[in-house]
């Protein structure tokens, strides 16, 4: 079964157990000016509202309603197949709605409203706005290890150094980067990926893992549970653990996988196109990037914010240039072409 139809399937029953009064608040959406914002749930729900739906209902009007049931692709296809969309904003890998919006299910980012130059170069698609920017790192239980941490993905991948159940990410992005890491193959030499030496070495580590995660609340979740010793998971949730567990779980940025957060709008949206451009540029003002950042770790798409940052919270940036220089980038051009295949092969080993 391909990732796609596999997707379709969950995002139906997620469709399924919808509140009908999400469904009958969007069905007058333009007299109730409400706007459905979806995004991977936990502590995203309150630090947009906070960032960003508050403000844009004070400027504009318009009640932003945050949806933390996670936009994966094929959700996003189902909302757009089913003809009356509920959704209006995902919070998109930006492959996917590369990927979605060639088939004619995103609508293209309006750029005479969402300003490209507040964007770092390069981040600005014709289908996704970039809007923050994240890593996949390892983040670990410190009370396990003593005074011993992690210095990379090969440490990840040595339970007899580093004891204890692993956990990784159930979509596959940044995992097949890492199990070849861990193998010995150069940053520099990553792309394209050699997925059968990444599932190679993912198959003979799998006894170790505990669980794969869907959405970042489950990867918190399975660290403050204790279930886990390390995980592989976003620095914006790695960065939040560190807080709410007062430094018991710690992360690396050394071999993290920095990749680019962005905001899609589905065609056809029932608060309509320009309600949803208007939305993703307010979202572009550096001090409310700012705020974002200071609740959630999110490294800022526009570069002006950088300068807004305090030099004592700098180290939680995954955009700060002492950071980057530790990290390998995720390449979207190959995840644009290679994803569904990748997730496909992924999902059969993970769940054999």
């Amino acid at each position: 079964m391909s990732s796609r139809r596999r997707f379709l399937r969950g995002a139906a029953s997620v469709l399924a157990v919808t509140p009908f009064a999400w469904r009958t608040a969007h069905a007058g959406a333009a007299g109730d000016k409400t706007l459905v914002f979806v995004n991977w749930g936990g502590d995203a729900l309150r630090s947009y509202d906070q960032a960003y739906g508050q403000p844009f209902l004070r400027q504009s009007g318009v009640t932003v309603r945050q949806d933390g049931s996670g936009p994966t692709e094929g959700a996003i296809m189902a909302q757009f197949k089913s003809g009356k969309p509920t959704w209006d904003i995902v919070d998109a890998d930006p492959f996917s709605a590369i990927s979605l919006g060639k088939r004619g299910m995103i609508e293209p980012i309006d750029y005479r409203i969402v300003d490209r130059s507040k964007m770092r170069s390069g981040f600005g698609w014709e289908y996704a706005a970039s809007t923050y920017f994240f890593s996949y790192v390892i983040a670990y239980d410190s009370a396990r290890f003593g005074n011993r941490a992690p210095t990379g993905m090969a440490d990840f991948f040595d339970t007899r150094k580093f004891p204890g159940k692993r956990s990784m990410y159930k979509w596959g992005a940044g995992m097949w980067e890492a199990a070849l890491l861990a193998d010995g193959v150069a940053p520099a030499r990553l792309y394209p990926l050699d997925l059968a030496r990444a599932h190679a070495r993912i198959a003979a580590f799998r006894e170790h893992v505990v669980s794969y995660w869907g959405g970042g609340a489950d990867s918190q979740q399975i660290l403050m549970n204790g279930d886990a010793s390390m995980a592989l998971i976003w620095s914006t949730r790695a960065s939040v653990l560190e807080k709410d567990t007062n430094g018991q779980v710690r992360f690396i940025w050394d071999q993290g996988l920095i990749s680019p957060g962005a905001m899609a709008v589905i065609k056809n949206n029932p608060a309509g196109k320009d309600t949803a451009m208007n939305f993703i540029a307010s979202t572009q003002d550096p001090h409310k990037q700012l705020l974002a950042f200071q609740l959630m770790g999110q490294g800022p798409a526009n570069p002006a914010t950088d300068a807004l940052i305090p030099p004592e919270q700098r180290r939680i940036n995954p955009m700060d240039p002492a950071n980057v220089v530790k990290q390998v980038a995720l390449d979207m051009t190959w995840y644009a072409d290679n994803y569904g295949a990748a997730l496909d092969a992924y999902t059969r080993l993970i769940s054999a």
